[in-house]
């Protein structure tokens, strides 16, 4: 006899409840889509969808049902709340009237197929009762008011643009005004097919087409506000950031992007020890955490759940990117899966040398910058007066390529402040003494700094960077630095394997597309810039929970780094939370 209790029972089955409500849709959503292309098929689905006759739940023909049923299908696997209840409650109507249609209807109860179609529909909605518990993704609690604005204002403009165009290619004779409002809003707002007939209006096929795409858009622009995730914007605080630095005061010697942590257009969950803490922020419905998790290695996993637990109630999709090989093994730990986006460049103060070949070309542009007259000033943000450093960020602003503060993961995004004092600034004067370039260093734990920000006049002469961070290496002593990040190279290890001998075509091929779209985007030049210094490659990883979910992080992270921007809905819908930022 089993021991296994029916709650147990119970507990096993929800998971396989809830996948199979989620399948169901996609079934249903496949089924529609093929309806809509195929006449034989659709000409079946509707005769058993209309009259004395019932389909399961769902299942009719057409784009506009198709993609609702696949739209469904997604706020389902992402167990967003909102949707099991618009299901259940759709379900529950659908069964009700199936049931008093067979009971009460002859006719309708001696068709086969309607006690087939209903005892389908039946354990769809028990399949959702039993996977009830699943699905407790949180919705933003501005989504009804603002799906109501989007089913009123769409549906005026829709009505508004259908109305014109009945207006204009009506052939028919004695239609009002009103009549070809009522024909619009009944298309719109109910979905209607096209074949349905209307007094007084001979339209073109194609004009119906148009007011079905609208209709379709507009009940998915609804759905979408409906069952959006939360937008989380709650940023770090002062109390938060106040607790970051005390951690990395104790801990920020293991991860040189730990200082990154601290900017303040991310959030932060801490363990409950307050001992660790993951770093993040919400773009596009991912979760993003940069680098590894702040404080004791021994609390992450306890800040690394908790993390995953905001995101899944929230229906957040977790990602992580720029982990170390130390914190991509505890992420992967938790589920998470690890691919290994690039390598970070290390410099040792203490091992960094000039001496031979390899080092030729470096060696020639740092002599031949410095016998031009420029020299390099070193020192901490908190030695600069404030009137210079006004300056400096005039400069820093006037160099910067685009409108666009660029970085996430490997940016502070704040130049100047005055809680960054260990801060390094590198300013690059010519032989007339004029301002060329700057370098800015975050710390890395109590001896190493993490580069920052990169700015230099575009009319100076080219090998001022190098220039500057071998001036760095040598004046290390000045601000107590052993060790130095320098960039991120993205697919390192491609273009450093893929051109040498005896490369497979698979590598081979891919560094050629690397090289490709280094054409556009600094991938092959941040490799050979780094690589000059002969610095210790560190590789960082990208986490990950399901492999569907990449193009959605690589869209976010575009957006998070700022090299796309999305456009936003306007500030009327949008919940502002100020914070007073620290001095």
């Amino acid at each position: 006899m089993s021991s296994e209790s029916p709650t147990n029972r119970l507990a096993a089955w929800r998971p396989r409840a809830a996948a199979a409500s989620v399948w169901y849709l996609r079934v249903a959503a496949a089924l529609n889509f093929l309806g809509a292309v195929s006449a034989p098929f659709r000409g079946q689905v509707t005769r058993h969808n209309t009259g004395d006759f019932f389909t399961p739940y769902m299942i009719t023909s057409g784009f506009t049902s198709g993609a609702l049923a696949l739209f469904l299908a997604m706020m389902m696997r992402r167990r967003k709340r909102a949707a099991w209840i618009f299901n259940v409650v759709v379900v529950s109507l659908y069964m009700a009237l199936v049931l008093i249609s067979l009971v009460g209807l002859p006719e309708v109860r001696e068709h086969w197929f309607n006690w087939v179609s209903g005892t389908i529909t039946l354990g769809l909605l028990a399949a959702l009762l039993v996977g009830r518990r699943e699905f407790r993704a949180k919705g933003d609690r501005s989504n009804p008011w603002l799906a109501l604005s989007a089913l009123i204002g769409g549906g005026a403009v829709g009505v508004l643009i259908g109305t014109a165009l009945v207006s204009a290619t009506n052939t028919a004779t004695g239609s009002t005004l009103r009549g070809r409002i009522d024909y619009v809003l009944m298309r719109v707002y109910t979905l209607a097919p096209s074949d349905s007939s209307f007094h007084n209006i001979d339209i073109p096929h194609w004009v119906d087409i148009v007011i079905n795409v609208m209709s379709a858009l507009i009940f998915l622009l609804v759905l979408y506000t409906l069952f959006r995730s939360p937008r989380g914007k709650e940023y770090l605080c002062p109390d938060d950031e106040l607790r970051l630095r005390e951690l990395l005061d104790r801990h920020g010697e293991r991860d040189s992007l730990g200082y990154f942590a601290l900017r303040r257009d991310k959030s932060v969950i801490f363990s409950p020890s307050g001992k660790a803490a993951v770093a993040y922020r919400v773009v596009g419905g991912v979760s993003l955490a940069s680098g590894d998790p702040i404080g004791d290695i021994e609390a992450w996993p306890g800040a690394i759940e908790l993390w995953l637990d905001q995101a899944r109630d929230h229906a957040w999709v977790p990602a992580v990117m720029g982990a170390s090989e130390e914190g991509g093994t505890v992420f992967a730990r938790h589920g998470l899966n690890a691919l290994e986006l690039g390598d970070e460049a290390l410099v040792e103060v203490d091992d960094f040398t000039l001496e031979g070949r390899a080092m030729r070309g470096v060696r020639q542009t740092h002599k031949k910058v410095g016998r031009a007259g420029y020299t390099v000033r070193v020192r901490r943000h908190e030695d600069i007066p404030e009137e210079e450093m006004d300056m400096l960020l005039q400069r820093a602003d006037h160099w910067r390529d685009g409108q666009t503060e660029r970085g996430f993961s490997m940016a502070l995004g704040r130049l100047g402040d005055p809680d960054d004092g260990q801060c390094v600034m590198l300013e690059c004067h010519d032989g007339q003494g004029e301002l060329r370039a700057l370098l800015s260093f975050v710390p890395w734990g109590r001896d190493g700094l993490s580069l920052d920000l990169m700015r230099r006049d575009r009319e100076s002469d080219n090998g001022l960077l190098e220039f500057m961070v071998i001036e760095l290496i040598g004046q290390a002593d000045k601000v107590g630095v052993k060790r130095v990040s320098l960039n991120f190279a993205m697919f390192r290890a491609v273009f450093e394997r893929g051109s040498r001998l005896g490369a497979g075509p698979v590598l081979r091929m891919w560094r050629s597309v690397l090289v490709f779209f280094s054409r556009w985007w600094q991938i092959e030049s941040l490799y050979r810039a780094n690589a000059k210094y002969r610095p210790i490659w560190e590789p960082r990883y990208l986490l990950f929970a399901r492999s569907s979910d990449l193009p959605r992080i690589g869209i976010a992270s575009a957006r998070a780094e700022g090299f796309i921007t999305a456009p936003s809905l306007p500030s009327l819908f949008q919940r502002r939370h100020q914070r007073a930022l620290p001095r």
